[in-house]
């Protein structure tokens, strides 16, 4: 198996964990938690669909059941949102879900945009590196719309573990990662002045 396969399977899953949730919890008519699973839920099938169509070539690499199962378990830690607002009966109040929705929107489309952009770039110059379109101004731009995306998850829930949840993966998975995509693409005499004049992770700030 690969390691994609855990992955997907897991977002896929995502919906029913957060119906299983307003089932336990009788949260049948929680707003906030159809909101949740509006955005979580549709993520996780478009991010399966994603995989599927254009995915991202470092998940095609082969894995074991046991590790397999530490990819599960780590993302499941994205799942304590909507245990805290089943849990908690939270009701976000309509300024929270409009900001968590524009969030989702706006994170879905730089993420998958971006995801496209290298995926094409890459199809019709294979070793091109890529600093057009979304890649002029942030160099990591599909990081900071998954980002945006699970920010706004982690927002609905009103508590600070699922953010601190967030910051976790971004220190401990996503910094390292790319670290490791600019160390691979220093390589490209080009590489030196597109850092200069460009962010890693945040337009205007980092």
């Amino acid at each position: 198996m690969k390691q994609k396969h855990f992955i997907d399977s897991h977002k896929m899953a995502t919906g029913l964990f957060v119906l299983a949730m307003m089932a336990v919890f009788g949260r049948w008519t929680s707003v906030t938690l159809w909101v949740y699973l509006g955005l979580h839920g549709t993520y996780g099938l478009l991010w399966a669909l994603k995989s599927r169509v254009f995915g991202d070539r470092q998940w095609e690499q082969p894995t074991g059941l046991g590790y397999g199962l530490v990819i599960w378990g780590a993302l499941s830690l994205y799942w304590i949102a909507p245990v805290l607002i089943a849990w908690q009966d939270v009701q976000a109040p309509a300024w929270l879900l409009g900001l968590s929705v524009a969030l989702n929107v706006t994170g879905t489309m730089l993420h998958f945009a971006s995801d496209m952009q290298k995926h094409v770039a890459l199809a019709v110059r294979p070793g091109v590196l890529i600093e057009d379109g979304l890649f002029a101004r942030v160099r990591h731009i599909n990081y900071l719309g998954e980002g945006m995306i699970y920010l706004g998850f982690a927002l609905l829930a009103m508590h600070w573990l699922p953010v601190l949840v967030l910051a976790a993966f971004i220190v401990f998975f996503w910094v390292p990662n790319m670290r490791r995509i600019a160390r691979s693409l220093g390589r490209y005499p080009a590489y030196s002045a597109y850092q200069a004049r460009t962010k890693a992770f945040l337009p205007f700030v980092l």
